[in-house]
């Protein structure tokens, strides 16, 4: 006869083996969910426990423990049972109460739900609050914006600038055209205060406004390669310089097309503008749907030179400013230098010329 307690035989069923083998190999599985299946799939195998245990390194009673229940209970048993304490004192109805007066009222002269507010209405604990939000998801102290385009020909123009995008014409050039305008040249009222172990660099949150620019950017789409430059005003005027510009920078290969994609800003619009570029019928202009200037990619530009230049910096006057935005396209392209142009002398400041500077695409 044999000797010792009785071992339950562990016989699976295709779709036990193919469930238990895919809870073992899933990645995203918790490991103790993996292993018990490891375990009941090796005690189908015929192995002893001893063995298991070995192979699994893990303690006899482990193996035995998890061989008994699922020979009872199946898959269920390989989920944690439930654990002893005191019983769960929020009710149902109350947790039904704190959803719905969350999703569909407001308190009283407030315009959103605090934890002490619902506790207090509700009847139940501060904790007990957030812990219903928690599993719910429900966060009603974020509120985050948005804008929904009113543009007729929506579906049209977005099709048209990301159809340019993923499939451009043979012998064209896309530019993504805009302004960054009225940057300011914020001084700090306070040196700033530099890096040191433990505290973060510091700077005061007032400020001297010591004047704008204006940064007109073509953001070449296929090489990465921005043309840009800085002027006093935004006006059609500076715009036309900026066309000018493009003119004379770009290849000038026979049957070469630019496509331009532009805002709905009013300046592109005017009729000097189009008259020029009737002028030149090789500029294309696409315009972006309104409230969606989102789609130009020169937008992406902006942010990385908002974001690594002029954010957290100080400048006295607007040419420091323009030299601080001169200094980070030069770091992006090492080997180019910058060239400033000579401007009418009504206008104070010389615009900046960049052309072309290589960025992150």
């Amino acid at each position: 006869m044999p000797i010792g307690r009785p071992v339950a035989q562990i016989v699976l069923t295709p779709l036990e083996k193919e469930k238990l083998t895919l809870i073992s190999q899933r990645r995203t599985a918790q490991q103790q969910e993996a292993q018990r299946a490891r375990i009941i799939l090796l005690c189908a195998q015929g192995l002893a426990n001893q063995e298991v245990a070995k192979r699994e390194r893990v303690c006899l009673p482990t193996v035995g423990k998890w061989r008994s229940r699922f020979a009872k209970a199946r898959l269920e048993a390989l989920v944690d049972a439930p654990r002893s304490g005191a019983p769960r004192q929020t009710t149902d109805h109350a947790v039904e109460e704190v959803i719905t007066k969350t999703l569909e009222t407001t308190p009283s002269a407030r315009t959103h739900w605090s934890s002490r507010l619902m506790a207090k209405q509700a009847g139940i604990s501060e904790h007990s609050v957030l812990r219903i939000w928690r599993a719910y998801g429900l966060k009603p102290h974020l509120v985050k914006s948005f804008k929904l385009s009113k543009d007729p020909m929506f579906v049209e123009k977005v099709r048209d600038i990301v159809g340019l995008y993923l499939n451009p014409p043979q012998k064209a050039m896309v530019l993504c055209v805009d302004e960054k305008s009225d940057t300011q040249a914020l001084e700090r009222s306070q040196p700033i205060l530099p890096l040191r172990p433990g505290i973060p660099e510091r700077q005061t949150h007032d400020y001297f406004r010591q004047g704008t620019t204006s940064l007109f950017a073509a953001y070449d789409m296929a090489s990465g390669q921005v043309i840009a430059r800085c002027h006093q005003r935004h006006r059609h005027q500076e715009f036309l310089r900026f066309l000018e510009l493009l003119e004379e920078k770009l290849p000038k290969q026979p049957g070469m097309d630019i496509h331009l994609i532009v805002d709905n800003y009013a300046t592109h619009k005017v009729d000097k503008v189009q008259r020029r570029l009737l002028r030149h019928p090789r500029f294309q202009v696409h315009f972006t749907p309104t409230g969606s200037s989102w789609i130009n990619l020169v937008e992406r530009f902006f942010a990385k030179i908002t974001e690594e230049a002029i954010r957290r910096g100080s400048f006295k006057s607007v040419k420091e400013l323009q030299a601080a935005i001169e200094e980070a396209l030069m770091l992006a392209s090492p080997s180019f230098v910058p060239k400033c142009v000579n401007t009418p002398s009504r206008q104070r400041y010389k615009p900046l010329d960049i052309v072309p500077i290589q960025t992150a695409p």
